[in-house]
């Protein structure tokens, strides 16, 4: 990259601070710009700073990271968050705020390197956007060929069991690649997690319905399979649909 990648550190504990700082030090992408103690001090930190993402803990005192995470949307340029952690029962919950990664301590450096690509080719393709450089296609590794697919063609993706089934308008492909590879790939084309296995193309979106437990069933324009959506997403999910 070009220019660096502005950080911010935020986590109550000060030696998990410095851990963290320290490993993404030897990244030369990567310029630490602050750190915050608390989640009302990484949103100010956020307005005064502008950093291009957050490595947000959850659990602190007063605001936790979740809500911290949820004003960050609100923000004019919200940063991207990694949340950085101990608690892997928070997982579900904070893909509902479009999170690049999730990370446990103690950290594990082939990870931290896997979310630091994830989170260059996402700044990377919003600065083709914003520049009106054509983005491309999203290319499909399946069955020794490559496939080169429009991304508004799409119109959900889910896995099954060793593959990742993408469904376009007009058929399917089939491919090894990860759900989170592409989901990362396709971060500013409309598509939404509903479910720790299925993203959908919002554009295709027709109806929602109440199911059980509060989860939904969703309806795809000229499908006639119907959708989980878990009801850890309900709520975002509305949130992005509706005017």
């Amino acid at each position: 990259m070009e220019q660096s990648i502005r950080t911010l550190i935020v986590d109550d504990e000060l030696y998990s601070r410095d851990e963290l700082k320290h490993l993404l030090e030897a990244f030369p992408e990567i310029e630490i710009v602050g750190e915050a103690e608390s989640g009302e001090s990484a949103i100010l930190k956020a307005l005064q700073l502008q950093p291009d993402v957050v490595f947000l803990d959850v659990e602190m005192p007063k605001l936790n990271g979740m809500n911290a995470a949820k004003a960050f949307m609100e923000l004019k340029k919200p940063p991207l968050v990694v949340f950085a952690t101990a608690y892997p029962q928070f997982a579900v919950e904070a893909f509902r705020y479009e999170t690049v990664d999730y990370l446990l301590k103690p950290y594990d450096e082939e990870l931290l390197r896997e979310t630091i690509n994830r989170i260059i080719k996402i700044i990377e393709t919003a600065k083709e956007l914003d520049t009106g450089k054509p983005a491309g296609k999203l290319a499909i590794e399946a069955d020794g060929e490559i496939f080169y697919i429009e991304p508004k063609e799409i119109q959900y993706i889910y896995r099954d069991e060793k593959w990742t089934k993408v469904i376009t308008k007009t058929g399917e492909f089939e491919t090894k690649t990860p759900l989170k590879d592409l989901e990362t790939r396709l971060l500013n084309y409309g598509f939404f997690r509903i479910h720790k296995g299925f993203l959908v193309n919002l554009e295709y979106v027709t109806k929602l319905t109440p199911w059980f437990n509060g989860a939904y069933q969703l309806q795809i324009e000229g499908r006639k399979e119907m959708l989980s959506v878990s009801r850890n997403y309900v709520k975002a999910l509305r949130t992005r649909l509706e005017i």
